[in-house]
């Protein structure tokens, strides 16, 4: 990789030869871990160590679990709050609402029952002004019936008196 890297352009060749260095000494350093891990002396302090850190890392990362976990139920438990409020609050509404259509149908039946009523009486009144016309119609014509009879009586006496008092 060295070579190739050399043979490339200078802007290129830059950026890669230094890479490459950072490359090998990362290399060089796994190499000299893993000797070092391999040894039998450091092999049981380096368990030690690892199974430390994993226990550290593990109760850290148990403890941020844990911790979102209990964030995470509380928040489910807000919701569940409010979601069975939001659920009592509909009940209720729809409480109102049935009491509501209940009292707008009683009330309906009211109107309904007045406007029979009414138009009851509206054919009672019609009737009775039907009747009173009448009765009307014939106190007039009664009225000149008498007149007229009153006017021949007076006539008729009117007569007798003067056959009488001319004889």
């Amino acid at each position: 990789m060295d070579l190739e890297a050399r043979s490339l352009q200078p802007n290129v060749k830059v950026v890669l030869l230094a890479k490459l260095r950072e490359y090998k000494s990362d290399m060089n350093n796994l190499k000299s871990e893993h000797k070092r891990l391999a040894s039998a002396n450091s092999n049981q302090a380096a368990r030690d160590d690892l199974l430390e850190s994993g226990m550290a890392d593990a109760m850290s990362v148990s403890a941020n679990q844990r911790g979102r976990l209990m964030m995470s139920t509380e928040r489910l438990n807000e919701s569940s709050d409010r979601i069975k409020e939001s659920r009592r609050t509909m009940l209720e509404t729809e409480e109102l609402g049935v009491s509501i259509l209940q009292d707008l149908h009683q009330q309906r039946q009211s109107l309904l029952h007045a406007n029979d009523t009414l138009h009851g009486v509206d054919d009672n009144i019609s009737k009775s002004k039907k009747i009173l016309t009448n009765m009307s119609r014939r106190m007039s014509r009664n009225k000149w019936i008498i007149s007229s009879i009153i006017v021949v009586l007076v006539v008729a006496i009117a007569l007798i008196l003067y056959f009488k008092l001319s004889k």
